[in-house]
């Protein structure tokens, strides 16, 4: 049979054939007409060409992506594909034909602006997208902000800074079994939480031929559907675990006639391969980059001279080869102290594998067990998964390769020349069942707490649960309540301070007594969570200013990839319940800054709401021509409706629900979805943000898998 493809109501994609490779190959054309864009935008970000027509701004992950050896991952996990899973790589190439085929008809005016022609893709390029999207999911760079903490406070304080803030990714999942819905058949409802993008991180899709037919979510320039699909039988779902699967290393290196050695940890000086690549940036000279790998890993901070900009900054007492040193920080300005750099270690860099063997048994899945096994080739991200299937099976797991490895690996960054950092095998991925009939995911500490270091609080966890427990029996229309809930627990430990300070002008008092009664939902339109933003935002802003932190308001010289995770005001303000509660704080007057704070905001009141700062703000590669509004946004990080934005920084909110799904097992067309913006990535286009009004109301589009329903737009 021809490969049909064909368009609902919203312009989402629903493509019929008759054979899988043959199926691939039209998602891959679809999606390059639909997004052509995007996805060289994102084939640049893997190969870290970026810079050649973005300009200087993207240079930063540029140099990031070619020190990291992210394209040559994907190369590498490529020819692995090939030798061990053949027919999974015929697979992949058949999708890359599929976009090399769209993106030669791309008339995307994008490319016009820049000057930018669509380039080709190679077998590989899937993989290293997957790698670029994910390769700063598990949050390595937190270890750099410990590093800091632990220097500059003590070890314990990394414990108050630990919390979902600002550079990791998250979402909300849960599994309804059967015996709690109307149905008899289990519900999963959800939404991932990533930085919003447009076009969107997620692609609404309906792949049909005779091996499988399943609709999903799948991530542009990747085949088939990996995180988020329904097969009619089986569907299954996934949350960021909060997993530690990445070590930083730090380096003793020096140069040599021949290049560049590592000292390992049995004390002997090896060579670490080391070549150069020039990054082509538009519009100013090209940057040399020194790439160096040593036996840990890729150096992605500083080299033989130190870190960039800073050579001493690394710099540690003694010398690393003596087993008496210390590893303590040296003096910065003594000439002496040697200095260091920084390498990664990550699982495909040592396995040669991202788990897409995983992908096709996942969309031939019938059962609750076939998705189990695909998820037992998982490789990374690290992900809790949950299914459940038409005969009552669910699964709770978690999923994704994680190193044995000493405790210290998973806190800091570790000396590599000292022995007991190495790592050891992999992790058993835990495993969990429903609790009273459901199991709830919203990356707190659950199945996956020995496998990670920071969690969520478990406020959006907590939430879920208790709503879910006021009701017997569920529907999937009952689940978009859930998704948009605005209730935020964490507001207690500020609102306990300000209830208890005194001495207060009348009109900061006045401020006070009204906060007392305000609900604690931050919907768009109240006055109240507006005011209560509004003063966290000045105790954020206060606690940050206080000198007991004044060490950790400038970071090291490090890349500026890495400074969303070193920044004090963030990390202040998503840990803002466990500084306001901690037993002492360094001294630091609290009930005092609290009173200032509320006095500053009473001084200068919010006249609006909400709404009115909290405005989504996606990410673009390029500004439009014509500037969108950006709507007033409910919620808040720490609601189950998380959209983000920086408390003490900034209201507008750059992350949130990527999507929103609900899987309905009794019948698969009463499933239902949204994106933040729409199906097509073409400025213009009557669906580049259609869904926009639906995703602000908390509403959901219908999942159409009836054929006759559907507009049938081209063979191919």
């Amino acid at each position: 049979m021809a490969t049909e493809i064909y368009r609902d109501a919203w312009g989402i994609p629903h493509l019929r054939a008759g054979s899988a490779a043959e199926l691939v190959h039209a998602q891959g054309l679809v999606t390059a007409r639909d997004r052509a864009w995007q996805l060289e935008i994102e084939r640049h970000r893997a190969q870290g060409t970026s810079a050649s027509f973005l300009g200087g701004s993207a240079l930063a992950w540029d140099r990031f992506a070619r020190r990291a050896g992210v394209d040559d991952t994907a190369r590498r996990c490529f020819a692995d594909l090939e030798r061990q899973e053949p027919g999974t790589a015929r697979w992949v190439r058949a999708y890359v034909d599929g976009v090399n085929e769209g993106l030669a008809d791309s008339t995307a005016p994008e490319f016009a602006r820049t000057g930018l022609t669509p380039g080709r893709w190679e077998p590989w390029t899937p993989l290293g997208v997957w790698l670029a999207t994910h390769i700063l999911f598990a949050g390595f760079p937190a270890k750099l902000w410990r590093e800091q903490v632990a220097t500059h406070l003590d070890a314990d304080a990394i414990g108050l800074f630990a919390t979902d803030g600002p550079g990791t990714s998250g979402s909300n999942g849960w599994l309804v079994g059967g015996e709690r819905t109307v149905t008899g058949q289990a519900v999963i409802a959800g939404d991932p939480h990533r930085w919003i993008e447009d076009p969107g991180v997620y692609q609404q899709i309906h792949l049909s031929c005779p091996e499988f037919d399943v609709v999903g979510l799948a991530v542009p320039g990747v085949p088939g559907i990996a995180h988020f699909g329904h097969t009619g039988s089986v569907a299954w779902a996934i949350t960021n675990a909060m997993a530690d699967y990445q070590d930083l290393y730090r380096e003793r290196l020096r140069r040599t006639g021949a290049g560049v050695e590592a000292l390992g940890p049995d004390g002997v000086w090896r060579r670490a391969s080391r070549h150069t690549e020039t990054v082509e940036v538009a519009g100013e000279e090209p940057v040399e980059v020194e790439i160096i790998e040593t036996d840990r890993g890729p150096v992605i901070i500083g080299g033989p001279e130190g870190i960039d900009g800073d050579p001493a900054d690394l710099a540690y007492e003694g010398d690393p080869a003596d087993p008496t040193c210390d590893g303590r920080r040296a003096d910065p300005a003594d000439p002496a102290a040697p200095p260091m750099a920084i390498s990664l270690r990550y699982p495909p860099r040592v396995t040669g594998d991202l788990g897409f063997g995983a992908l096709l048994p996942l969309l031939r899945a019938r059962r609750v067990a076939d998705v189990d096994r695909a998820f037992d080739r998982w490789a990374e991200p690290v992900n809790v998964v949950q299914a459940a299937d038409t005969e009552g099976g669910v699964l709770h797991r978690v999923a994704g390769r994680v190193p044995v490895r000493a405790e210290a690996n998973s806190l800091r960054v570790v000396p590599a020349w000292e022995p007991g950092h190495e790592w050891h095998g992999w992790h058993v991925p835990p495993r969990a069942g429903l609790t009273d009939g459901v199991a709830v995911m919203a990356n707190q500490r659950g199945p996956a707490e020995p496998l990670g270091v920071e969690f969520a609080p478990p406020h959006r966890a907590d939430r879920i649960a208790a709503l879910l427990a006021g009701k017997q029996r569920w529907s999937a229309a009952d689940m978009p309540a859930l998704h948009t809930d605005t209730h935020l627990a964490s507001a207690s430990p500020l609102l306990d301070h300000l209830d208890a300070v005194d001495d207060l002008t009348p009109e900061a008092a006045a401020l006070r007594d009204r906060l007392r009664g305000w609900d604690r939902r931050m919907d768009a339109g109240s006055a109240d969570a507006a005011l209560y933003a509004a003063v966290r935002g000045a105790v954020v802003r206060r606690l940050a200013a206080h000198p007991a932190f004044a060490a950790l308001t400038t970071p090291p010289a490090y890349p500026e990839v890495f400074q969303p995770w070193l920044a004090l005001v963030p990390r202040v303000g998503f840990a803002l319940e466990h500084l306001l509660r901690a037993e002492d704080l360094y001294g630091i007057d609290r009930p005092a800054a609290v009173r200032a704070a509320v006095e500053d905001v009473a001084l200068r009141p919010t006249a609006g709401v909400w709404g009115d700062t909290h405005r989504l703000a996606p990410w673009r590669a390029l500004e439009p021509e014509q500037p969108y509004d950006e709507p007033g946004l409910s919620g808040d990080h720490d609601c189950v409706l998380c959209t983000s934005g920086v408390p003490g920084l900034t209201d507008r909110a750059a992350r949130g629900p990527a999507a929103r799904y609900v899987w309905d097992l009794a019948r698969r067309e009463d499933s239902r979805w949204v994106v933040p913006l729409g199906a097509s990535g073409v400025p213009g286009s009557p669906h580049h943000r259609d869904q926009l009004p639906l995703w602000l109301a908390g509403d959901l589009v219908p999942v159409v898998t009836d054929w006759t329903r559907l507009k049938k737009e081209t063979d191919v």
